[in-house]
């Protein structure tokens, strides 16, 4: 069983992931509002360039040598638009906002390379997740040297959306029958063991679990559950700790990030 740890940077909150261990990271709470990660790399690096992006809600995952400056000398008009990044050498921090999304944090056993993603339903319905993967596994990854933390987000208990959202999403684990009508995949999703959709008393809404369903993508692709972990905390429920969209209405947001390492390390 993988654990998460509170821990303070001048007694400020920060969870960390013992899945993680190997790799400086940290998914920070509203207490850390508004620095960014200028201010926050220090605390996981002294001194690691550090990458973020313009998030979009989309499926595209850079590299640094892509992007091609670190954010600290672009101006926020200048970041790429992107929801994912990885690194392709050591030390270099890259960076994902969320504030009821799901913030996506990969590492590397053996290459030591490391991914940071947004995912939102929208990101999910496109498998941002394995996107980040496949570009990975082309940089040498293997599948089995994979941990993935799924860190703080808005749990699906309280996650109300339409059914075309949920159907859109669920597609990805439940592929519907082409001649069938398209809520054969929301009575698929039913069937499942820890269903990543859960009733809703309005008749044409559910709730949706999107970190379940991106577990199960993960599943789907072939990682083992000892690969992967959710935290137990959610955005809209804890409010004394992150800040939550839904919630609020708020544009307020909560960083997460993560520090690649050598090969071999």
């Amino acid at each position: 069983m993988h654990t998460w740890h509170w821990h303070t940077w001048e007694g400020l909150p920060y969870l960390t992931c013992s899945l993680l261990d190997p790799w400086p990271h940290g998914f920070f709470t509203n207490h850390f509002w508004p620095q960014n990660p200028l201010d926050l790399t220090p605390v996981l690096h002294p001194i690691a360039p550090f990458y973020r992006t313009r998030q979009v809600h989309g499926n595209v995952v850079l590299t640094p040598t892509e992007i091609g400056a670190s954010a600290a000398t672009l101006a926020f008009e200048d970041l790429p638009s992107a929801d994912g990044l990885l690194t392709d050498q050591a030390d270099q921090a890259v960076w994902v906002c969320t504030a009821d999304c799901t913030p996506v944090l990969i590492g590397d056993a053996v290459t030591g390379q490391v991914a940071a993603v947004h995912a939102g339903w929208r990101g999910t319905a496109t498998k941002i997740v394995l996107q980040a993967i496949a570009r990975l596994q082309d940089q040498g990854s293997q599948l089995s040297n994979l941990r993935v933390a799924l860190g703080p987000a808005i749990a699906g208990e309280v996650y109300q959306v339409g059914k075309n959202v949920a159907m859109e999403v669920g597609a990805t684990i439940a592929q519907p029958n082409a001649s069938e009508n398209p809520e054969t995949v929301l009575e698929a999703l039913y069937q499942l063991p820890q269903p990543p959709i859960l009733p809703d008393p309005h008749p044409e809404r559910v709730r949706l679990d999107v970190r379940r369903v991106i577990a199960l993508q993960l599943d789907r692709l072939g990682l083992q559950p000892e690969q992967i972990t959710i935290a137990p905390h959610c955005t809209f429920q804890q409010p004394d700790y992150f800040f939550s969209y839904r919630r609020t209405q708020q544009k307020q947001v909560q960083w997460s990030g993560i520090v690649s390492r050598n090969a071999g390390f």
